[in-house]
């Protein structure tokens, strides 16, 4: 028997198909859900701005806490992949150590400010109770991220390029030093923070880590 598979009149795979259709659902559900909270969200709206009908929605997610779920999930996927191929060009950091932290640092206080990512805050905090485990994964300072980032502050300490420490609690510190900063002064993400601002954030977060941790000073 052939092993052709048979194409749609588009020429695309049928399952093709349903998963863009899956993917237009949760896009829209994040809009709408982002729009108007968890509670005041109806599937009509979801799909009606996904362009299905309301039963396809069912059908590929079951219900409003299911889809409310794969959204977030989906979003934050997106954003964490981002977030990680920052993370990773500290494998190659060059002669300097400063220079590519505050790159580092600077993509993910973008990442952090991106307005997916304040919306994925604000809706995850507003629905803790309900939805608890999806705090962990969050973009940036979800325990993920993290993970990365104090695996790749080990691998410098093991080189000899900052002190002996616990890469786990470095990398929550560094990743306050970015956020709480930006926190503050985006309200809560309602207030646009400038590019030069967040390079401003990513070089004070950077000075105060490396006199902290840095092998040996590397002031001014």
């Amino acid at each position: 028997m052939s092993d052709v598979r048979v194409l749609s009149a588009t020429g695309r795979k049928p399952q093709r198909g349903r998963i863009d259709k899956r993917r237009a659902i949760l896009n829209a559900a994040f809009a709408v859900f982002s729009r108007q909270g968890y509670a005041q969200a109806c599937v009509n709206e979801i799909a009606a701005e996904a362009g299905v009908a309301k039963p396809t929605v069912y059908n590929h997610l079951t219900d409003k806490a299911n889809l409310f779920r794969h959204a977030i999930e989906a979003a934050a996927a997106t954003l964490t992949a981002e977030i990680m191929a920052a993370i990773e060009r500290m494998a190659d950091r060059g002669d300097d150590l400063r220079a590519m932290l505050e790159a580092v640092g600077h993509e993910l206080l973008r990442c952090y400010c991106d307005e997916r990512s304040w919306a994925m805050r604000r809706l995850l905090y507003a629905e803790v109770t309900r939805f608890p485990d999806l705090l962990d994964v969050l973009p940036v300072d979800g325990p993920g991220v993290t993970k990365a980032l104090a695996d790749r502050l080990a691998r410098l300490c093991i080189a000899g390029h900052i002190r002996p420490t616990d890469p786990d609690q470095a990398a929550e510190q560094f990743i306050s030093l970015l956020t709480g900063p930006v926190e503050s002064r985006s309200r809560f993400g309602t207030r646009p923070v400038a590019e030069e601002e967040l390079r401003d954030i990513a070089r004070a977060a950077v000075d105060t880590f490396m006199r902290a941790y840095a092998a040996s000073p590397q002031h001014g």
